[in-house]
């Protein structure tokens, strides 16, 4: 199978080397043509994926067009804000029939629109069918070969679906389907939230308590704002929800996790931002999704106090606080979420 991955970020080039090593073709098309020219004149993504050479039956081009031309599977490997803008220059570069699957590896919601990725994708390709691969991953890991795990959701039918699944699957990557392509978007966009409130209890020195609790009451939070929003429960209990949130809440790689942390420790929100070279997913999702709860009437407390820490100044001891001091309920389980 043929495939093409535009992006060359960390998780465009480990993907693309997972792919080159399961021996389809595969050409990673970086945003840039300059970039483009030194990653295939150095075999090596040094920005992103230093130290991990890239093999030579990978091709690396800044033609868009022809890459396409071949494509099977097409899979847009850049950041959510910026996916639109990817989906119109593949739209642009399209000239023969299109590929039988476009697939997300973006895990965040569009500012404003508050669409999913596929969604974005949907609205600027809406002749092709679309999925979203998510799970508990990091660049770094796929590209070594470590094993792992993912979960692909799409639209596609004719047994399309489980052909990709095949395909991307091998014996370091385990790749089951779905058919809840919203749960599988959320879970993603959901968990990188979460996970930088883990990363400010590790700033406060919390210890393991706070984080455990916040973990089983962020996931309870992710099911139920999943479900009203149209997911199934269940979903958020698999690879995409939960597994996810664990590896970006502990993952010592985990940007927003990190990010949380120097929040915690005191660190103002803009200078943590300022001339990153990678981007942390959660801080505009949180900005998007909390506008999407506001504007559905959802009950999103974590994400709430993360949305005030963010962009309200708030600091991280106090919006824990405001957690703590909330009125006294019980529990409640997955067997008690309200029906969709």
């Amino acid at each position: 199978m043929n495939f093409v991955v535009v992006g060359a970020g960390a998780w465009g080039t480990a993907f693309a080397l997972h792919l080159e090593r399961s021996g389809h073709g595969v050409t990673l098309v970086p945003r840039r043509a300059e970039q483009a020219i030194e990653i295939a004149a150095r075999r090596e993504n040094l920005d992103y994926l230093p130290g991990l050479r890239l093999p030579a039956g990978m091709a690396v081009s800044s033609d868009l067009a022809g890459a396409l031309g071949a494509a099977n599977v097409v899979l847009l490997a850049c950041p959510a804000q910026a996916l639109r803008a990817t989906a119109e220059r593949v739209r642009a570069a399209l000239t023969a029939p299109p590929p039988c699957l476009v697939v997300s590896l973006a895990k965040g919601m569009e500012l404003g629109t508050h669409l999913r990725p596929s969604q974005v994708i949907a609205s600027v390709l809406p002749e092709v069918a679309i999925g979203a691969l998510a799970g508990p991953t990091n660049a770094f890991g796929v590209a070594r070969g470590d094993p792992s795990a993912m979960v692909l959701a799409a639209t596609a039918g004719g047994g399309t679906r489980e052909a990709v699944q095949t395909a991307l699957s091998s014996s370091t990557l385990r790749v089951y389907t779905s058919d809840d392509l919203p749960g599988v978007e959320f879970g993603g966009c959901l968990k990188n939230i979460y996970a930088i409130a883990v990363g400010c209890c590790d700033g406060l020195k919390l210890g393991d308590n706070p984080k455990a609790a916040l973990l089983t009451r962020a996931l309870a939070e992710m099911v139920r704002v999943g479900v009203v929003l149209g997911a199934k429960p269940e979903t958020f209990y698999g690879l995409s929800g939960f597994g996810d949130l664990v590896a970006t809440a502990y993952g010592g790689w985990s940007r927003n996790r990190e990010f949380g942390q120097l929040l915690g420790e005191g660190r103002p929100v803009a200078e943590l931002l300022v001339h990153r070279r990678t981007v942390v997913e959660g801080y505009k999702t949180t900005e998007s999704f909390a506008g999407l709860c506001a504007e559905r009437g959802i009950d999103a407390p974590i994400l709430r106090e993360m949305h005030a820490i963010l962009f309200e100044n708030k600091r991280p001891a106090a919006a824990l606080s405001a957690l703590m001091a909330r009125e006294l309920k019980r529990e409640r389980g997955p067997l008690d979420t309200p029906p969709r």
